[in-house]
């Protein structure tokens, strides 16, 4: 049964102006399988080890790892059915990229 039940596992960040784009996640287990006993921990580590690759323009992460940076986050961000989803992308501004990750990651994921 669907049950519409998420948990924020990561962030991905894209910043045009600064040529920056990064995903950081980390998995809590134990919420994972409260919300689902039967999930398999280490295919969702998969996932978004695919999306670190992606991210990171990485030749292991497939033919959408070598497009350009904002085809990458169009692609990570897009609407799908899957494991892994991301939320509604959501605009700003920063300064520092990788301070902002950060501080959004702990915001929003532990």
């Amino acid at each position: 049964m669907e049950r519409e039940e998420f948990l924020n596992v990561g962030i991905v960040l894209y910043c045009k102006e600064r040529k920056f784009l990064k995903t950081k996640y980390g998995i809590n287990k134990e919420r994972l399988n409260a919300l689902c006993a039967e999930v398999d921990c280490k295919e969702v580590e998969e996932h978004l080890q695919s999306f670190e690759k992606i991210s990171a323009g990485e030749t292991a992460g497939g033919q959408i790892a070598v497009l350009d940076m904002a085809s990458r986050f169009r692609w990570l961000t897009a609407t799908r059915s899957t494991i892994i989803q991301t939320s509604k992308v959501h605009p700003g501004f920063c300064e520092d990229p990788n301070q902002t990750i950060e501080k959004l990651y702990m915001q929003f994921v532990m």
